[in-house]
């Protein structure tokens, strides 16, 4: 049988900045005059706030800035001239994303599986838990489970051991599936939109533990899942992915409870694999979603 190719090392550049003519032209002419292969290009324009947005990918193959030195010519030549934020990446840097978990096993399934079964360039390090229940999950995933009890009097120091071992994991991003547990301003300041949430889209009409019960008794006919970023404002950080399924009169609060959890299961995936492949941009509290 013949070898697998390599896939080529690529870096990925996402930037944003106030809109004016030449910006496209200026950064497609750098990459393929310093011998850059450009194999994705998107970008869009924001008229209300005349800002830029683009990301741009090209291969490593003969280019000839080094790797380490590309982001510094981008911020000599492009950041000051047009008042420009960049964030750069490289294909071959894994992002390493930690799990947190209460003891909901649904959305941890579905990324424990599609983790496994290779759809994802990721590495996961680690779970963590506020309970044991969900241990034996992670055991046979073969990841290690880390559980940090919480408590009010608590939250404070299990929160900074926590980090500590984040920090040490070289851990670049968090999930919360179904974590039950409000996420501190310290935590959400060392991770600037790199914490994911996923809950039911009937914020703020049904809030509480029986979310799905209230919708049954008002009758709604539509239900949905929300991923987002966590932010300092409870569930109002920008969103990623959200969708929505139809329900009818025949449908039991259990079958709203069934349809809800693969919402919710597809709506996370869906926001991890955007944030792993670096399709995401953020810009006053809404997200840009490159194609």
């Amino acid at each position: 049988m013949p070898s697998e190719t390599k896939p080529r090392t690529t870096a990925k550049l996402l930037l944003h900045c106030p809109d004016q003519p030449g910006i496209l032209a200026q950064v497609t002419n750098f990459i393929t005059v310093n011998k850059g292969n450009i194999v994705y290009l998107d970008q869009y324009v924001d008229h209300a706030d005349n800002v830029f947005f683009m990301r741009i990918e090209w291969a490593l193959d003969g280019f000839l800035i080094p790797r380490d030195k590309i982001e510094d010519y981008f911020r000599t030549l492009f950041c000051r001239k047009y008042d420009m934020q960049i964030r750069l990446y490289f294909s071959d840097v894994k992002p390493r994303m930690a799990i947190f978990v209460s003891r909901m096993s649904h959305c941890l399934y579905d990324m424990l599986a599609r983790y496994t079964a290779g759809e994802w360039d990721v590495e996961i390090p680690l779970i963590i838990s506020n309970h044991p229940d969900l241990g034996h999950v992670a055991e046979r995933f073969g990841i290690p489970f880390r559980v940090f009890e919480i408590t009010k009097e608590n939250k404070a120091a299990q929160e900074e051991a926590e980090m500590k071992l984040l920090a040490k994991e070289g851990v670049s991003f968090i999930v919360l599936a179904r974590y039950m547990q409000i996420i501190s301003e310290k935590m959400i300041e060392a991770y600037p939109n790199h914490i994911i949430n996923i809950h039911h889209s009937f914020l703020p009409a049904f809030m509480g533990a029986k979310p799905y019960h209230a919708a049954y008794q008002r009758g709604v006919k539509i239900i949905g899942a929300t991923s987002h970023y966590v932010t300092a404002d409870l569930d109002a950080g920008p969103i990623i992915e959200q969708d929505v399924v139809r329900i009818t009169h025949k449908d039991t609060v259990q079958d709203l409870i069934s349809k809800g959890k693969d919402l919710e299961k597809i709506v996370l995936s869906r926001a991890v694999k955007l944030h792993i492949d670096r399709k995401i941009l953020v810009f006053k509290n809404k997200t840009v979603i490159f194609s």
